[in-house]
């Protein structure tokens, strides 16, 4: 099985935390349509033949598209893969996007998976971020889509964000609950350099929240989804039982996959490779028949560290049998012992010979996934 990944780079203005590409040339959509097209066509035989199971359009602002240019997608999809085993296929949305003949639309493609970008239901830091729709809106873009059919429906939420107080973050996390949608991710914002709002933190107009009240958001997170009847996943999303991702559970796992489109990375089990993060170039190289794209192959190292990270992420975990069959008895001796000292410590478990983060683990992943790497002198 694999995946296909569609990055829509077009945004009718850029949020100031982004730091994805994308671009607010919305006139070349029809130019992008075509060069995408192409680009499907042109790497058909990326996957080796491997049968589809999700698909994921991700931007950007995938709804800036109609249910025209969709189609066309499709259908090259459908002309050039096998989609016959497909499963969940997947748009990301902005709410004010959502409208009610916009929603019908969507109805009429392929779409059984709506992610919707909330971030947050507070109305001033909305307002800050440059985001377009506002709580109440945010509220009935997914109202909306549940009436009209859409029964896998998951949401974005960012918290740590500047002048974010316990009491904002609770009310953000209520409202995702009484929404009872089956999905929410949520993730501590980061100031990305190159950012606007990077370049205000330099500026002092705002003040990035300290490592304690970071850890007391995830921990109320984590508290408040839990009692909800969400399971924690991977480390930023939770889900109802049976709804994780699939799409995304396929990068943790290491599944194939093809990403078309300016700036999306693609990976086929022994290389990465990603297109030039340019919307201009990408046209031109649509025409031209010479893609723009980087490579990097993978040697056993940096599998296995990609192994570590990856699966640790997830509740699943790093299986050690795994590890030796794909990588060999020496780096699963490695693991082994590298990871002994967490599991003394109660950071890390072992069940049936997998390697998972306990809940006390979760708070200090990134250290422990450090340990567990290997790097080469």
């Amino acid at each position: 099985m694999a995946g296909i990944y569609i990055h829509i780079p077009f945004c009718k203005t850029r949020c100031i935390y982004c730091d994805f590409y994308s671009t607010i040339r919305l006139k070349s959509t029809s130019e992008f349509i075509h060069a995408l097209c192409r680009e499907l066509e042109q790497r058909k035989d990326y996957l080796s033949g491997e049968k589809i199971e999700t698909i994921y359009f991700g931007g950007g602002t995938p709804s800036q598209l109609s249910q025209d240019e969709f189609q066309q997608v499709f259908d090259t999809i459908g002309k050039y893969y096998d989609i016959a085993s497909v499963e969940e296929v997947t748009l990301e949305a902005n709410p004010d996007d959502l409208s009610l003949e916009y929603v019908h639309s969507l109805r009429q493609l392929p779409f059984n998976r709506i992610s919707i970008g909330i971030q947050t239901f507070q109305d001033n830091t909305l307002k800050l971020l440059k985001r377009r729709h506002s709580g109440q809106e945010a509220i009935e873009a997914v109202k909306r889509c549940r009436e009209n059919g859409f029964n896998n429906i998951s949401i974005d939420l960012i918290y740590g964000l500047p002048g974010e107080t316990e009491s904002t973050w609770e009310k953000d996390l209520m409202q995702a609950v009484e929404l009872n949608v089956e999905h929410i991710s949520a993730y501590h914002l980061t100031y990305e350099k190159g950012t606007p709002l990077y370049k205000m933190l330099q500026q002092s107009r705002v003040k990035e929240v300290d490592e304690n009240r970071s850890i007391h958001f995830f921990s109320t997170l984590i508290a408040t989804l839990g009692k909800a009847g969400y399971e924690h996943y991977e480390i930023s999303n939770f889900c109802k039982p049976g709804k994780e991702s699939r799409h995304n559970t396929s990068y943790w796992k290491g599944i194939p996959y093809l990403g078309c489109g300016p700036s999306a990375h693609s990976f086929n089990g022994h290389s990465r490779e990603w297109n030039k993060a340019s919307l201009t170039d990408y046209l031109l190289s649509a025409e031209t028949g010479k893609r723009l794209y980087e490579i990097e192959e993978l040697d056993l190292y940096t599998k296995y560290n990609e192994k570590i990270i990856t699966g640790l992420r997830t509740k699943w975990g790093v299986s050690l049998k795994d590890i030796e069959g794909e990588f060999g008895e020496e780096l699963a001796s490695y693991c082994t012992k590298q990871a002994e000292k967490y599991i003394h410590n109660g950071t890390l478990k072992l069940e049936d010979s997998r390697l998972k983060l306990t809940q006390d683990g979760i708070f200090v992943s990134d250290g422990i996934m450090s340990d567990l790497l290997f790097i080469e002198d």
